[in-house]
């Protein structure tokens, strides 16, 4: 989705990075960091911007099924990326992507469905996203609640080596980003299980109450920032807790 722009950097398999195309220098980058992010949340503050943070996951094997969940805050009514798991082979493989305030696009294997949902108002918007390869059933809930289920991908097999990324979204390995596809705003819980959650599973990622061990989990996610992205404490008041 979109050209690439000169901010774009690939991530090689060292860790290293190279250029997507252009000359500018790759944006600052953090050391990879663990620490317990409970009650803290991702600020990406510029609009448009080239920064992203890559999540560390071990995947032992393809995905036949997985959820991901996460919630985020922002006044953008452009597209933007909240979540981007790429492969070599495809760079869409999962996406969660919200082309409009009022509609979700949920990306597996390079094709989507759309999910239409009331225009925010300037919230946060809690997003469970998830899907079964036996069947292609993908399920979306947003703020608790369950949107009708839709066919994508089915006998579809995610693959395991993956780059994966908040704030872009991908159109290569690891890089060519557009900044108009760019998130800015605050991220936060977020999580990747290999399996479908269960519909009160799906209710307690919502309500922040306890959940199964994932691939990507919030409260000991390993993580690294690149560029301007900064770790603070989710506000109180916004979340109502």
């Amino acid at each position: 989705m979109g050209n690439c722009v000169p901010v774009g950097w690939r991530m090689l398999e060292q860790g290293t990075a190279r250029e997507g195309c252009g000359t500018r220098q790759p944006p600052s980058t953090s050391p990879l960091l663990s620490p317990d992010l409970y009650r803290k949340v991702f600020v990406f503050r510029k609009d448009p911007s080239d920064a992203y943070v890559v999540l560390q996951a071990q995947l032992e094997q393809p995905l036949r099924n997985f959820t991901v969940c996460l919630r985020s805050y922002t006044d953008l009514s452009r597209p933007h990326s909240l979540f981007s798991y790429a492969t070599k082979g495809q760079d869409n493989e999962i996406l969660l992507f919200k082309p409009k305030p009022e509609e979700y696009r949920f990306y597996v294997g390079g094709k989507f469905v759309t999910f239409r949902v009331p225009e925010g108002r300037r919230e946060w918007e809690h997003v469970c996203a998830s899907w079964e390869s036996s069947t292609g059933i993908a399920e979306f809930w947003l703020n608790g609640k369950p949107w009708p289920r839709k066919g994508l991908q089915r006998g579809y097999t995610v693959g395991a080596t993956a780059a994966i990324l908040l704030g872009q979204e991908q159109d290569s390995f690891g890089g060519g980003f557009d900044l108009y596809n760019s998130f800015s705003g605050e991220l936060t819980d977020v999580y990747l299980w290999d399996v479908g959650l269960s519909p009160d599973k799906m209710r307690a990622a919502f309500l922040s109450l306890r959940l199964p061990p994932a691939l990507l989990a919030w409260n000991s996610l390993s993580y690294q920032v690149k560029g301007d992205v900064v770790v603070k404490q989710r506000l109180r008041e916004v979340l109502g807790a």
